[in-house]
């Protein structure tokens, strides 16, 4: 597959086929995706793969959680900003309404949003998990060095003919990842990835999020 194929191909999916990935693919993808970048060649990333009872227990114990409440459960880093504000607020309620109105789910029921919010830690079925973690004694530009990583692991996961969902919903419950995963003290959760065969049949795998035109965050200088 062409890298342009690859990357413009390459979608949130929500919902896997029971499939399996072997485990020769998945070592293939990350060696490819381990040639990504990063600043004096540091590679502060660590990538730990789950699946068959792994995941299982992992999903268990984490879904546990999450019913029994999310109050006690924070990332430990701020994904996003305490107060929103445009353009990037409006993106973000179009993409969530978008993703609810491909499900057939109101914008008032509550259950069946933290229903959907609820397979995240699923890992939308899909027969193998990542958790994508860097050490938390690094600074911003390893954050950055990790994001090409993550980046690398979902285009190299198209050109296997597989889809993936970058989820940091997992950076909620990094104490039970690290219990499960015996993290090392210093690993940071980033962030969760789901890796496997995309249903096609699902509605919410055909709902594609718009971009927008390179004149909307592109300046070009000294160009005639």
């Amino acid at each position: 597959m062409h890298v342009d194929d690859a990357i413009l191909s390459r979608k949130s999916v929500r919902r896997f086929l029971p499939e399996p990935v072997s485990l020769e693919t998945v070592e293939h993808l990350l060696k490819v995706a381990g040639r990504a970048p990063s600043g004096s060649n540091i590679q502060p990333w660590r990538v730990h793969v789950v699946g068959g009872r792994a995941r299982e227990r992992l999903s268990d114990a984490i879904m546990a959680a999450f019913d029994a409440g999310t109050a006690d459960h924070r990332p430990e880093y701020h994904y996003y900003p305490e107060h929103w504000f445009e353009p990037y607020l409006g993106r973000r309620r179009r993409c969530g309404y978008g993703l609810y109105e491909s499900l057939g789910i109101q914008r008032d029921d509550k259950q069946k949003r933290l229903e959907q919010m609820r397979r995240n830690y699923l890992f939308f079925d899909a027969p193998v998990g990542m958790i994508v973690t860097i050490d938390r004694r690094l600074e911003a530009g390893s954050y950055m060095d990790t994001g090409m990583l993550i980046q690398s692991i979902l285009v190299a996961a198209r050109g296997q003919g597989l889809h993936t969902c970058a989820q940091a919903a997992f950076a909620w419950y990094h104490d039970i990842i690290r219990e499960q995963l015996g993290l090392d003290d210093n690993e940071l959760v980033l962030c969760g990835i789901a890796l496997g065969h995309e249903d096609p049949e699902a509605p919410e795998n055909h709902f594609i999020t718009e971009r927008e035109p390179i004149e909307a965050f592109t300046t070009f200088h000294g160009f005639v």
